[in-house]
């Protein structure tokens, strides 16, 4: 059957990017749709204040071409948002991308009909393709929070996931920033830098370490890039894909590593006099067993104190949840803030968020009068950019039927019942567990493989059988152990911070490297546990 194009893909963020690279070298006849009105993905539209990578950049780029990696000349070692955003443009005019690419479009169906997909946008748009390949990231589908009166509030209203392009001037105003998660944690010590009054409203303190970001030193960066083949290959055989670690350091041993339950008080003090904050959580137990891990937190705790002076602030400050149960994040002098007198913690837990008003916010005990609203309330992880499309495979089934108990994948590449769809760092894969540039290469490259493998021997459809899929789900579900699922954890790796989303472990734990052997097993066996026609 002829379609308008072989591949279309969904996103323009690093993966799309790639994967359009990847097929137009191949020479199929490739065609992305953004909803945006510029490539970048994540770091298209998270232009939040202080919003950084939590990957040292020489990692977070690109290693598929020498001549992007030799010629792009990173400034920071922890890159903020608009560096990443210049760089992924930098790649899409060094490749001559554009062309191919369909800007503030967005896709709102995918139909699957007589072994090709029926592609619908918002615009009007339907094309037909023979594979369709969700690009669409794991963290790209905003929540909007269910607060009483959200939309009565009479000043303005910014949404951390979706910040003005021109940012904005908070000078003199009062502003309320709603979550501490990643992004109310980067944007709070920018924002109180500026307002005249600043209310932060907390409902689940942050594990967050120092993120040590820095300008890179005069020759540091050549001296990286003469060692880039050394680097590239000691991050695809590392269990997070990144080799100099970033905020990863913290499930990183250097050197040698001892139980936390088997050491004193004295030598658990002395462990954080020596390594700061990431002494709290450099023993060997604390991922595995629930009491070393609240020991951690308590030496967590202590680092608090030896910041923050109000001791009933810095005791609000302190995770009442296990450390390593969400993803760890980085800041810039996060906790210092909080000394600052034009700032105000209001802990949710002790007086809880009642409503918005049209002058402010209302909680059990008191109003906040505000200017400004920040609302830094999160996405809908890993599922929530593709059930956001009406996505029907074979026979009419819909994915949101199928994932209704939580998501199901074959290696977090492909679904049963529905043929020739792909998803770029799905859930089952290790996606959000690892530096996602190192992972979005080995989903490209496998997939492009696969076509291409497909082409030649005249194959057109291909899908994962059910036993094959029900087999990986379990396997991943072998690695949802320990803090990571710990029921008092609202993590968005189990989608506990959606009402009503199921909760099921969504990423791969086992390691990059255990990942990409069990792909390459896959393939070099006639991609074992596919059915192809």
């Amino acid at each position: 059957m002829k379609t308008d194009y072989d591949v279309v893909i969904v996103g323009a963020g690093f993966s799309g990017l790639y994967m359009l690279h990847k097929l137009r070298e191949l020479g199929f006849r490739a065609h992305v749709f953004e909803m945006g009105d510029g490539v970048g993905g994540t770091w298209f539209w998270n232009r939040y204040p202080g919003a950084r990578c939590d990957v040292e950049s020489i990692e977070y780029s690109f290693s598929f071409s020498d001549e992007i990696q030799q010629e792009w000349n990173w400034t920071e070692v922890m890159p903020a948002q608009p560096e990443v955003e210049a760089y992924l443009n930098f790649v899409c005019d060094k490749l001559d991308l554009r062309r191919d690419i369909e800007f503030e479009t967005k896709v709102t169906a995918l139909t699957y009909d007589d072994a090709s997909w029926i592609v619908e946008t918002a615009r009007g748009r339907r094309v037909t393709c023979r594979f369709a390949i969700c690009a669409t990231g794991c963290l790209s589908a905003p929540l909007e929070p269910a607060i009483d009166g959200l939309h009565s509030f009479g000043g303005t209203t910014l949404y951390t996931n979706r910040f003005p392009k021109g940012g904005f001037d908070f000078t003199d105003k009062r502003v309320a920033v709603i979550g501490t998660g990643s992004s109310g944690v980067q944007s709070i010590p920018v924002i109180a830098q500026q307002a005249d009054e600043l209310y932060v409203f907390q409902r689940s303190a942050a594990y967050t370490l120092p993120s040590n970001t820095r300008p890179l030193e005069a020759g540091e960066l050549e001296e990286l890039k003469a060692n880039y083949a050394d680097i590239r290959r000691a991050q695809k055989n590392s269990p997070a894909g990144t080799v100099r670690f970033g905020a990863f350091a913290a499930f990183i041993p250097n050197g040698p590593v001892t139980k936390i339950m088997d050491a004193t008080p004295q030598e658990r003090i002395k462990a954080i006099d020596d390594r700061g904050w990431l002494g709290a959580f450099l023993w060997s137990d604390v991922m595995f067993d629930i009491e070393a891990n609240k020991a951690a937190t308590e030496l967590y705790g202590e680092m608090i104190k030896r910041v923050v002076k109000d001791p009933d602030t810095a005791a609000s400050l302190v995770p009442h949840y296990p450390f390593g149960c969400k993803r760890v994040i980085i800041d810039v002098d996060y906790f210092e803030t909080f000394n600052r007198d034009n700032v105000t913690l209001v802990d949710l837990r002790k007086d809880p968020l009642e409503a918005i008003t049209p002058t402010g916010i209302k909680t059990s005990s008191s109003e906040f009068e505000v200017d400004v609203l920040v609302l830094a309330t999160g996405f809908d992880a890993m599922t929530g950019s593709l059930l956001r499309m009406d996505i029907r495979g074979r026979d009419g089934r819909r994915l949101a039927d199928e994932w209704a108990e939580g998501p199901r994948t074959y290696l977090g590449l492909q679904i049963a019942g529905f043929p020739n769809l792909f998803t770029i760092t799905g859930p089952g894969s290790p996606s959000v567990l690892s530096n996602m540039v190192t992972s979005i290469e080995q989903h490209v490259e496998w997939i492009a493989d696969l076509l291409d493998e497909m082409r030649s021997t005249g194959q057109t459809v291909i899908e994962p059988t059910t036993e094959a899929q029900d087999e990986w789900v379990g396997h991943v579900a072998t690695f949802a152990f320990g803090v990571r699922v710990d029921p008092t954890c609202a993590s968005w790796y189990l989608g506990a911070n959606v009402p009503g989303k199921p909760r099921v472990y969504m990423p791969y734990s086992g390691g990059v490297p255990q990942y990409k052997a069990k792909c390459d097993e896959v393939a070099a066996a006639d991609y074992e546990g596919f059915v192809r026609t």
